[in-house]
Order: C-alpha cells, then sequence, then structure tokens
C-alpha cells in the first residue's frame, strides 16, 4: 500500500511539473532545492489579492480529459478558492482510475501528502 501510494505522489509530483512546464519541455523549470526557496514578490502578492495566507492548506485538481490542473488554496473565509490553472500536456492510460502499480494509468482521487510519505532520495 505504501509503495502505490509513494507511486501515486511521484506520478502527481511529474505531472504538475509538467503542467508547470506549459506543454513545452524545454521551459521545465530546475526544481532542485526550490521548495526551500522563499515565496516570490509576485506569488506574494497574488496570495494577498486573493486573500490566501501562505501557510494555508493547498489541494491539486487535475482533469484528464481536459487536460487541465487546478491549484486551490485555503482563503482568509477557511473555503478553499481556486489559485491557479495550468494545462496539462499528457497523462498516462485511459479516462478511470488506477487499480494498481504498473497499469501505467494516472491517479485518479485524493490524496494526503505529508513530508514522511516522501522519497528522500527523490530529486
Amino acid at each position: 500500500m505504501l509503495v502505490a501510494l509513494r507511486w501515486l505522489l511521484v506520478s502527481a509530483a511529474v505531472a504538475a511539473a509538467g503542467a508547470l512546464a506549459g506543454c513545452d519541455s524545454e521551459k521545465i523549470p530546475d526544481i532542485s532545492g526550490r521548495h526551500m526557496q522563499p515565496l516570490s514578490d509576485a506569488v506574494l502578492d497574488e496570495l494577498e489579492r486573493k486573500n490566501m495566507p501562505k501557510e494555508s492548506a493547498i489541494r491539486i485538481r487535475i482533469f484528464k480529459e481536459e487536460s487541465e490542473l487546478e491549484l486551490w488554496k485555503v482563503d482568509k473565509s477557511r473555503r478553499f478558492a481556486l489559485l491557479r490553472s495550468y494545462p496539462i500536456c499528457r497523462w498516462s492510460g485511459d479516462l478511470g482510475p488506477k487499480f494498481q502499480e504498473g497499469d501505467r494509468q494516472a491517479p485518479e482521487g485524493f490524496y494526503t501528502v505529508t513530508p514522511d510519505l516522501m522519497n528522500p532520495n527523490s530529486h
């Protein structure tokens, strides 16, 4: 179960990286160590405009058929609000859920990602 969950988390991270690249593989950013960097002034300004504390929870919603990733964040009213949307170039498998590791299906559903679930050897 833990291996399957880790695989699902890795798949979600790959999908997010592809979505952030805007379908241009030459524009994929070098993300090594990026998670440790402070948020840019532009991001902080956007969060302030949308009344979203930077520490609030985040949800990612992916629509396979529409090839779109949505980033939602809790705002000051304690409700999730759309922060950004990104196009997704590709996703593996067909529409429908993932049944087992190695079936090449992109995962569907709700997953909680915590630091202890992350692969410490992954870049």
